[in-house]
Order: structure tokens, then sequence, then C-alpha cells
């Protein structure tokens, strides 16, 4: 967006599900919060000598990132589906409290829009489960040509997921956010409510109706897209900390928040922000990413 701060990029207000839904789960107010905040890749080469140290191979690239971080949307399986072995690897490079939110595979999300995608969904799902502990809801984005005609398919889709297996979807075709929306579309959000499907929020400021505020399960799932540092970026991001805030306060206890901007190296500087505002106004207890700005220590030490 050339000139964001031309537009309203105030955050709506919650759609009706998150109220019923946010009731419903009071009872878990007492559980404690988890915030994981990250980014989407962790092989930006503009991070090293800011948010890694000088001279960072490659090969070490995960291990630092886990270091400043506490999750990843893992865009890196969207094309190209790894072994096992390469999952328990990633897995074994991060600690404990570290988790992955997968991104589903291209050819079930896109190339066949969930037809006859039942082996690769399989396998895909089979992989997922070698992150073990460390594994967060998996990430599935339909296409923008994915429209709600094609809802039974999505319907008889989520149907069939492991119930164990915890997906976040996100729906980006303009006609499933249309006033008056048609009576499947709110069956199909319904479905998500009743199985416990999480729904992706998207931020940004080209497309402001996927910032639905629409909660399906007792987790939200967050993407901001930054506007490579504009100052816009940060009155968002403080307009997010008092909106969770406000779920907190009403029994949510479990929130992933992703950073992405065009230009990736600004992403540090607005993740280190969100931190910072997330720890002052959600009692988050994130410990903020170390920027090397200035002569700051080259060692990391696991949080």
């Amino acid at each position: 967006m050339p000139d964001p701060g031309k537009i309203d990029l105030s955050l709506p207000p919650d759609d009706p599900m998150t109220e019923d839904g946010l009731r419903h789960w009071r009872s878990a107010a007492d559980q404690p919060l988890t915030i994981y905040v990250g980014g989407t890749n962790w092989g930006t080469k503009e991070w090293i000598g800011k948010l890694y140290p000088k001279k960072t191979k490659d090969k070490d690239l995960l291990v630092h990132y886990t270091r400043q971080f506490n999750t990843i949307e893992l865009n890196a399986l969207f094309y190209n589906l790894q072994p096992p072995s390469v999952i328990e690897k990633w897995a074994a490079m991060a600690p404990d409290h570290f988790r992955f939110c997968p991104k589903f595979l291209n050819t079930i999300s896109h190339t066949r829009q969930l037809e006859n995608v039942q082996p690769e969904t399989g396998m895909f799902i089979n992989h997922m489960r070698h992150f073990g502990k460390k594994l967060g809801p998996s990430f599935l984005q339909l296409s923008d040509r994915f429209a709600p005609e094609r809802a039974p398919f999505l319907q008889n889709y989520v149907r069939h997921l492991p119930r164990d297996f915890r997906t976040c979807i996100e729906l980006r075709h303009e006609d499933w956010y249309r006033p008056g929306r048609s009576p499947v579309i709110q069956e199909t959000w319904n479905m998500f409510r009743d199985l416990g499907i999480g729904t992706v929020i998207t931020d940004t400021s080209g497309r402001r109706d996927v910032l639905h505020m629409r909660l399906t399960a007792p987790l939200a799932f967050i993407r901001f897209v930054g506007n490579n540092g504009h100052p816009t970026d940060f009155l968002r991001m403080d307009d997010w900390a008092l909106r969770l805030r406000q779920w907190i306060d009403r029994g949510l206890r479990e929130i992933y928040f992703f950073i992405h901007s065009h230009n990736e190296s600004h992403s540090p500087d607005l993740a280190l922000y969100a931190v910072e505002q997330f720890n002052k106004i959600c009692g988050a207890g994130l410990q903020p990413p170390i920027l090397r700005n200035g002569g700051q220590p080259e060692n990391l030490s696991l949080f």
C-alpha cells in the first residue's frame, strides 16, 4: 500500500460469533496464558547482522531464529513437503516451548482445491506429527479463487480431518465477506465452530475484508502484514495489543501472532515492538528479540 495513512486501518468490532465463543470459553480464564509471536520464515538473509549474529551460516539460521522467537508460520512446506527425518531435525533445533505452525501443501489448497486430496492430506498430517509436542496449529490457506460455491468441498474436507490435528483456515475469496452472507457461508463458519477449526484473521492494509474478527475456536491465529516500517504499522500493533487484552480478559488463552512485510528487513523491528506491547498490555511474559543495532551483544541464550 503506497500511502496507508489515507485509509482506515483501525480494527473493526468483534463478529457476533466471537462474542458467543468468548462467553463459552470464559471457563478457561484460570488457565495459563500462552502468546506466540514470530515470522513466516527463518532464512531471511537481511536479518544476518541485525537479528542473527554476523556471518551466520545457512545451517544455523533456524537455531538462531528459535532463540529470538517462540513460533513460526512454516511456509517452507507449502511447496515442498520434507521427509520425517528433516522435520525431526528441525524440531530438535528448537526449545521445548517453541511451536511450528506448518502451512498445508499447495497441491492440497491451491492446485486441487481440496478435491481428491485424501492421500496428500494423510501424508502431510503424518509428516507433521514428527514435530511432536512442538507442533502448533497447522495453517490451511485457500486460494483466492476458492469461492463460497465450493463450500461443500471445504465442509467435506474439514469433517474428515483428525480431531486431534489442530487446523486454522484462511478464506481469501472476497465473496466470503460480502454483506448479506448466504446460508452456505454461515453454515461453513458454524461448522468450523462446531468442529473446533480455527479461522485465520489477516490484517493487511490492502484487504480490510479479511480482517473479519471472527474466532471459531479457543485460539487466535493472526497474520499481520506490515507496510515496511510505516508509522501506521506501530499504531495498528497498539490496537492489536488492546484487542488481545480484551479477549484475554474474557477467557482466551492461546494466541499466535505472525508478522510479515514485503521488505522483511523491517519485520524484526515490528516484532520487537509487538512483543514489548504484548508484554506491557497483555502480560505475555515474552522474551524480546535482540536486535544488533549499535553494538548489541552477539551471544544469545535460549529463553
